[in-house]
Protein backbone atom coordinates (compact mmCIF):
# COMPACT_ATOMS: atom_id res chain seq x y z
CA UNK A 1 0.00 0.00 0.00
CA UNK A 2 3.22 2.30 0.95
CA UNK A 3 4.05 1.83 -2.33
CA UNK A 4 0.83 2.57 -4.42
CA UNK A 5 0.47 5.80 -1.88
CA UNK A 6 3.97 6.91 -3.16
CA UNK A 7 3.00 6.23 -6.77
CA UNK A 8 0.26 8.16 -6.50
CA UNK A 9 1.58 11.10 -4.41
CA UNK A 10 4.97 11.10 -7.07
CA UNK A 11 1.70 11.23 -9.89
CA UNK A 12 0.01 13.99 -8.45
CA UNK A 13 3.49 16.11 -8.03
CA UNK A 14 4.59 15.52 -11.46
CA UNK A 15 0.93 16.76 -12.64
CA UNK A 16 0.97 19.69 -10.38
CA UNK A 17 4.58 20.48 -11.36
CA UNK A 18 4.30 20.32 -14.64
CA UNK A 19 1.01 22.45 -14.26
CA UNK A 20 2.88 25.12 -12.85
CA UNK A 21 5.74 24.83 -15.22
CA UNK A 22 3.37 25.45 -17.78
CA UNK A 23 1.90 28.45 -16.12
CA UNK A 24 5.70 29.80 -15.53
CA UNK A 25 6.26 29.17 -19.71
CA UNK A 26 2.49 31.41 -20.52
CA UNK A 27 4.07 34.09 -18.30
CA UNK A 28 7.37 33.70 -19.70
CA UNK A 29 6.17 33.82 -23.33
CA UNK A 30 3.92 36.98 -22.41
CA UNK A 31 6.57 39.07 -20.91
CA UNK A 32 8.90 38.19 -23.83
CA UNK A 33 5.86 39.22 -26.19
CA UNK A 34 5.91 42.16 -24.39
CA UNK A 35 8.99 43.50 -24.27
CA UNK A 36 8.80 42.12 -28.30
CA UNK A 37 6.46 44.88 -28.38
CA UNK A 38 7.72 47.45 -26.82
CA UNK A 39 11.37 46.79 -28.35
CA UNK A 40 9.70 47.31 -32.03
CA UNK A 41 7.77 50.47 -30.32
CA UNK A 42 11.38 52.07 -29.08
CA UNK A 43 13.01 50.88 -32.53
CA UNK A 44 9.79 52.89 -34.83
CA UNK A 45 10.20 55.71 -32.51
CA UNK A 46 14.33 56.09 -32.97
CA UNK A 47 13.66 55.87 -36.49
CA UNK A 48 11.88 58.39 -36.62
CA UNK A 49 13.93 60.85 -34.71
CA UNK A 50 17.17 60.00 -36.85
CA UNK A 51 14.91 60.64 -39.94
CA UNK A 52 14.06 64.10 -38.39
CA UNK A 53 17.86 63.93 -37.14
CA UNK A 54 18.54 63.75 -40.61
CA UNK A 55 16.02 66.29 -42.14
CA UNK A 56 17.35 68.76 -40.08
CA UNK A 57 21.01 68.10 -41.32
CA UNK A 58 19.83 68.69 -45.01
CA UNK A 59 18.53 71.51 -43.99
CA UNK A 60 21.85 72.66 -42.00
CA UNK A 61 24.02 71.63 -45.42
CA UNK A 62 21.22 74.20 -47.57
CA UNK A 63 21.47 76.76 -45.21
CA UNK A 64 25.39 76.61 -44.60
CA UNK A 65 25.48 76.75 -49.19
CA UNK A 66 23.60 79.72 -49.27
CA UNK A 67 25.71 81.48 -46.12
CA UNK A 68 28.51 80.38 -48.91
CA UNK A 69 27.14 82.37 -51.71
CA UNK A 70 26.52 84.91 -49.96
CA UNK A 71 30.16 85.37 -48.20
CA UNK A 72 30.99 84.85 -52.04
CA UNK A 73 28.98 87.57 -53.57
CA UNK A 74 30.01 89.81 -50.77
CA UNK A 75 33.62 89.35 -50.80
CA UNK A 76 32.63 90.23 -55.06
CA UNK A 77 30.74 93.44 -54.25
CA UNK A 78 33.67 94.79 -51.39
CA UNK A 79 36.60 93.58 -54.34
CA UNK A 80 34.45 96.30 -56.46
CA UNK A 81 33.97 98.91 -53.76
CA UNK A 82 37.52 98.64 -52.52
CA UNK A 83 38.80 99.35 -56.20
CA UNK A 84 36.23 102.10 -56.73
CA UNK A 85 37.43 103.75 -53.60
CA UNK A 86 40.66 103.09 -54.17
CA UNK A 87 40.70 104.45 -58.00
CA UNK A 88 38.73 107.67 -56.31
CA UNK A 89 41.29 108.20 -53.62
CA UNK A 90 44.04 108.07 -56.73
CA UNK A 91 42.47 110.56 -58.45
CA UNK A 92 41.79 112.25 -55.64
CA UNK A 93 45.48 112.63 -54.64
CA UNK A 94 46.78 113.29 -57.87
CA UNK A 95 44.06 116.28 -58.01
CA UNK A 96 45.66 117.63 -54.50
Amino acid sequence: MSKLSNNCFLSIFAVVFLSACDNLTNKVENKLDELENKTMSLDSLINKEVDRVLTFDSLINGGSDKVKKLDSLIDKKTSKLDSISNEKLKLFEKNN
